[in-house]
C-alpha cells in the first residue's frame, strides 16, 4: 500500500457517455486517460443531474488529494415476490402496465434467489428515479397475483454500497476518468467512475484534516434561543494541534459565526467532531445563522448541514461526529457530561481543569476579571473534545468500514441498526433477499438468569464470564431464522435441536444464515489477534487492527440481541427465547461446578458469576466448564471488596487494582441532583476504600450541615429532566412540568425534548407548586429540608442502611453508639 501509485493510466480512450431513452447507457469512446484511482471513502451521497441519479463519492486519495467520484450507471431497483402458481410472463406484464414515464421501468427479469435459506424465484425491477420506488412498491402490492415487494425500502447510496462492495471508512480502488465538466464541489479532482470499483484491504490510514470544535452560547435565562441568545465564543482545535477562538465583541455575534465559516471552509477537514454537536451546537449554529443572516455552508457543495437518519446532521463530503453517541454506550460513567467523560478517559482530569456550571456563565462573560477564566474555559472544552475524538474515532472508523455506514451515520445509529446492515452485505453476497422492516409491537421474552445477590460486604470476590456466550450458544445450537423449526413441521427429533424450558427446534443442518455470519466473524477476529502477535503495539498499524477486532467483538455480542428486538428486519422472537434458554441452562449447571468444588457462589447475572476467590479451584471450575459443558469461561476481574444491596444488579466493589465500579444505584438517575449522586459516590468510596462506617456517617452529616447552611453552590441542587411532550399535553403537574411553566409565564418559550433545570424551594403545597427554574432563585430560598429527606439519605441509606445508620442518625446528627467498621458487617459473619 505505502508503494502503491495512487493514479495509474490504463488506457488512452476518449469516453463520453450518453443516455437514450429509459435511461440506459450507451458509450462513444474517442480518446481520454482511464486510470485506476484508490482513496478512501469519507462520505457518500446521490444527487440527480440532468434527470438522473449520479452516486458521489467523496474521499481521500493516497497522494492525499481531496477527490469526487462520480458514478453515473447504478439505478435503484427491488425484488417483487409472487404469489405459488402464478404464471411470471402474465405478472410482467400486469406490472409492465403501471411504468411511469418521469421514472421509467428499465428492466424486469426474473432472478433466482433465496429466503429464509430457501430457493425462490422472484422479479427484479429496476427504474430510473430512486424517489419512485416506494410508488411503484406500493401499486404493484396491490397486484392479486403479487404475494410481497422486497428491499424496496433501502436507501439509494446503502443500496450501492451493498451491491458493490464499497467501504466507507476504507480503501476502494475504482477505474475513472477526470470529470469533462466538474460540478461545484470543493475538492481538487474529480472523476466519472467508467469500470469497475472494488475495495482494498490495508491497515493505513490516510492523513485525515480533522476539526474539533465546541460553542459558548450566553443564556442567562436558561434555554438558550437562538433567535435571541448570542453565540460567544467558538472554540476549535485543528488537526490536534492549532488553537484557534472566535470570541464575540460584546454581544455581538455575527462575526463570530462568519469568522467560524471562513475557518471550515478556509481549511477543508475531512472529520469535524464535536460533543453534543448533533443535538446542540449544529442546529444552533444554522438557527443563529439565520437570524443574524450568515448561511452556515459548510459542506463541500457549499451547502448547510441538515438533519439525516438515525438524528445525525449531515454535512456533504464531511465526516461529522457527534462523540456523545460514543459517550452514551459508555456504561462506567453515569453523568456523560464532556468534563467527566474527559476525566474518565484521562484525555482531561476534571481536577486540573476550569469548570463554571451554566448558572454561572453570564456572570463570567459579563465580569470584564472573570471573561479571561471563562475563555479558557471555552477552549478546555475544545481540547476535551479534540482528545475525545482521538480515543473514539479510531474505533468508529472500524465500526464504519465493518458495517457498512459512513463514519458519521455508525455512532449515531443505534445498534441495531449497526448489526442489520451489516447482515444487509452479507445477505446479498449469499444471495439473500432482505425481508422488510414490519412495525410491530414490543413484546417481552424470558431473559438471562439473574441470582438473589448475597446481600452485605464480602471480600476476595472472582467475576468470572462465559466467552462470548450467546454468539456460542447460536453457533452450537445453529440457532437463526432459516434454521426454525414452526411447531406446524413434522421434523424429526434426530435432526433437531430443542430448546430447554421453551421447547423451540431449529435444524442442525445445514449452517443457517447467523450461524455461517458468526463462525466469519469469530473467525476475522482470531486473525486479527493473530496479526497484533506479529506488531509492534507502538505501531499505527496494532492500533488500526486492534480497533478493528474490538468492534467485530461489538458486532458479534450484538447478534443476539438483534434477533430479539422488534424493529429487527430478521426479528426472530422463538430464537432470541431460545438462546436465553439454553443460556439460563448453562449458567444454572456452572453454578453447580461452583458449588460442588466448595465455592460460595454470591451473584449471578447473564454470563457473569461473582465467586469466592480461591486460586486452584477457581482455575478447576474453568476446566470443567470447558470439558463438561463445552464453553470457555474466565476470570475477568477480582473485587478485593464488593458490597450488594438486595437487588439485583445494584452493587459497588473495590477492585483490586484501586479502581471502584458502582452499578445500578439509583441516585444515577435523571430525577436526583447532583449532590444526591456526589454523597453516595462519596460514602461508597469511603467504605471501600478505608472501611469506616464512622467516617462515612460523618461525612454525611458534613453534607447535611452544608445544605442547612447554605454552603453548597446552587448548581449541585439543580434536578434536570427532560420534557417528553408539549406542555400542553401533560395532565398531571410533575416539578419539571411546573418549572417550565413558570418559565413561559416569563416570556421564555419551550418545547418538547428540552431539560429543564429546576430546584425546590421553601413554601408549603404540592412539590410541583415549589419546583422552579433556577435562575429565578436564589441560595436562600432553596428548601434544605426536602434535599436532605428526599434526596442526600435516601441516596445513602441504600448502602448505610445495611450498617444500623438510620435516618434519624443522619438527619439529626446523634453519634453512633460505637465505633464501627466493615469487619464488623462482613456477609459471613453478621447474625440476622
Amino acid at each position: 500500500m505505502k508503494n502503491a501509485l495512487t493514479i495509474i493510466p490504463l488506457r488512452v480512450v476518449f469516453q463520453i457517455i450518453k443516455y437514450g431513452k429509459m435511461g440506459r447507457q450507451t458509450t462513444l469512446k474517442i480518446g481520454v486517460h482511464e486510470l485506476k484511482l484508490r482513496f478512501w471513502l469519507i462520505d457518500i451521497n446521490y444527487q440527480i443531474i440532468n434527470r438522473e441519479p449520479n452516486i458521489l463519492m467523496w474521499g481521500v486519495s493516497e497522494s492525499g488529494e481531496r477527490v469526487l467520484v462520480v458514478d453515473r450507471r447504478f439505478r435503484p431497483y427491488f425484488y417483487v415476490v409472487p404469489r405459488k402458481g402464478v404464471d411470471i410472463e402474465m405478472l410482467k406484464a400486469k406490472i409492465m402496465k403501471l411504468n411511469n414515464v418521469r421514472s421509467p421501468i428499465l428492466s424486469l427479469e426474473a432472478v433466482e434467489k433465496k429466503y429464509y435459506g430457501k430457493p425462490i424465484k422472484v422479479l427484479k425491477l429496476v427504474t430510473l428515479m430512486p424517489d419512485q420506488v416506494p410508488a411503484y412498491r406500493e401499486a404493484i402490492k396491490n397486484i392479486p397475483e403479487v404475494e410481497d415487494c422486497l428491499e424496496a425500502d433501502i436507501r439509494f447510496y446503502m443500496r450501492y454500497l451493498i451491491d458493490n462492495d464499497v467501504q466507507p471508512s476504507g480503501w476502494n480502488e475504482a477505474e475513472v476518468v477526470e470529470h469533462p465538466s466538474p460540478l461545484k464541489a470543493s475538492v481538487d479532482k474529480q472523476y466519472i467512475l467508467t469500470g469497475n470499483i472494488r475495495r482494498v484491504e490495508s491497515s493505513i490510514l490516510p492523513q485525515l484534516k480533522t476539526v474539533s470544535f465546541d460553542i459558548e452560547v450566553l443564556n442567562p435565562l436558561g434555554n438558550p434561543r437562538p433567535e435571541k441568545d448570542p453565540i460567544i465564543i467558538v472554540s476549535v482545535v485543528a488537526d490536534g494541534k492549532s488553537k484557534v477562538q472566535f470570541i464575540a465583541d460584546g454581544n455581538d455575534d455575527k462575526p463570530v459565526i462568519k469568522s467560524f465559516v471562513e475557518f471550515i471552509r478556509k481549511l477543508d477537514p475531512d472529520i469535524i467532531a464535536g460533543y453534543n454537536s448533533n443535538g446542540f451546537d449544529w442546529p444552533y449554529l444554522v438557527s443563529r445563522g439565520k437570524h443574524v443572516g450568515i448561511k452556515i455552508n459548510v459542506n463541500r457543495f457549499g451547502g448547510e448541514p441538515h438533519p439525516s437518519v438515525y438524528g445525525h446532521i449531515s454535512i456533504i463530503g464531511r465526516a461529522n461526529v457527534d462523540l456523545y453517541d460514543f459517550a452514551e454506550e459508555l456504561t462506567e460513567v453515569k453523568v456523560k457530561s464532556l468534563e467527566n467523560v474527559a476525566d474518565y478517559l484521562g484525555v482531561m482530569e476534571k481536577d486540573k481543569r476550569i469548570l463554571i456550571d451554566w448558572t454561572e456563565m453570564a456572570e463570567y462573560w459579563n465580569d470584564p476579571s472573570k471573561r479571561p477564566i471563562f475563555i479558557k474555559y471555552a477552549m478546555q472544552d475544545a481540547e476535551s473534545t479534540q482528545g475525545l475524538a482521538e480515543k473514539f474515532i479510531p474505533f468508529g472508523i472500524q465500526l464504519s468500514s465493518l458495517t457498512g455506514l459512513p463514519l458519521d451515520q455508525v455512532v449515531a445509529a443505534a445498534v441495531g441498526f449497526r448489526v442489520e446492515w451489516f447482515l444487509m452485505r452479507e445477505a446479498y453476497k449469499q444471495n439473500e433477499l432482505v425481508p422488510n422492516r414490519i412495525e410491530r409491537p414490543y413484546s417481552t421474552y424470558k431473559g438471562a438468569i439473574v441470582l438473589e445477590p448475597k446481600r452485605g460486604m464480602h471480600e476476595n470476590i472472582a467475576v468470572l464470564d462465559f466467552t462470548s456466550m450467546y454468539p456460542s450458544i447460536m453457533i452450537k445450537y445453529n440457532i437463526s431464522p432459516d434454521t426454525y423449526v414452526g411447531t406446524d413441521e413434522n421434523i424429526p427429533e434426530h435432526m433437531v435441536w430443542k430448546a430447554p424450558e421453551v421447547g423451540h427446534k431449529f435444524l442442525k443442518s445445514p449452517p443457517g444464515f447467523f450461524t455461517r455470519v458468526l463462525k466469519a466473524l469469530i473467525e476475522l477476529r482470531a486473525k486479527l489477534k493473530e496479526d497484533l502477535k506479529r506488531l509492534s503495539p507502538d505501531s499505527p498499524e496494532y492500533r488500526v487492527i486492534d480497533e478493528r477486532q474490538r468492534a467485530v467483538k461489538v458486532l458479534t455480542n450484538a447478534m443476539y440481541g438483534y434477533l430479539g428486538w422488534t424493529g429487527a428486519r430478521w426479528y426472530c422472537k422463538p430464537a432470541a427465547e431460545a438462546i436465553t434458554a439454553w443460556g439460563r441452562e448453562l449458567i444454572t449447571k456452572a453454578i453447580d461446578i461452583a458449588r460442588g468444588l466448595g465455592l460460595k457462589v454470591i451473584y449471578g447475572d447473564t454470563d457473569s458469576l461473582f465467586v469466592s476467590y480461591v486460586p486452584g479451584k477457581i482455575d478447576e471450575l474453568i476446566r470443567l466448564v470447558r470439558e463438561e459443558l463445552g464453553f470457555e469461561i474466565k476470570v475477568d476481574k477480582v473485587y478485593k471488596r464488593v458490597f450488594f444491596t438486595e437487588a439485583k444488579k445494584r452493587y459497588c466493589g473495590l477492585l483490586i487494582d484501586g479502581k471502584v465500579d458502582i452499578v445500578g444505584f439509583e441516585a444515577v438517575r435523571g430525577d436526583w441532583a447532583e449532590i444526591a449522586k456526589e454523597v453516595q459516590e462519596r460514602v461508597v468510596n469511603i467504605l471501600l476504600r478505608e472501611g469506616s462506617v464512622e467516617k462515612a456517617v460523618e461525612y454525611v452529616k458534613g453534607v447535611v450541615d452544608d445544605v442547612r447552611n447554605h454552603k453548597l453552590p446552587l448548581s449541585k441542587l439543580i434536578i434536570w429532566k427532560t420534557l417528553s411532550k408539549k406542555l400542553s399535553e401533560y395532565e398531571v403537574e410533575a416539578p419539571h412540568v411546573a418549572a417550565a411553566r413558570k418559565i413561559v409565564e416569563r416570556g421564555g418559550k419551550i418545547s418538547a425534548g428540552e431539560k429543564i433545570g429546576y430546584v425546590i424551594v421553601k413554601g408549603s403545597g404540592k412539590l410541583s407548586n415549589r419546583a422552579y427554574p433556577y435562575f429565578m432563585v436564589k441560595m436562600e430560598d432553596i428548601d434544605s429540608e426536602y434535599y436532605i429527606d428526599r434526596q442526600i439519605i435516601p441516596a445513602v441509606l441504600r448502602i448505610l442502611g445495611y450498617f444500623g445508620v438510620t435516618e434519624k442518625t443522619l438527619r439529626l446528627g446523634r453519634e453512633p453508639s460505637k465505633q464501627r467498621t466493615l469487619f464488623d458487617f462482613f456477609a459471613s459473619g453478621r447474625k440476622k
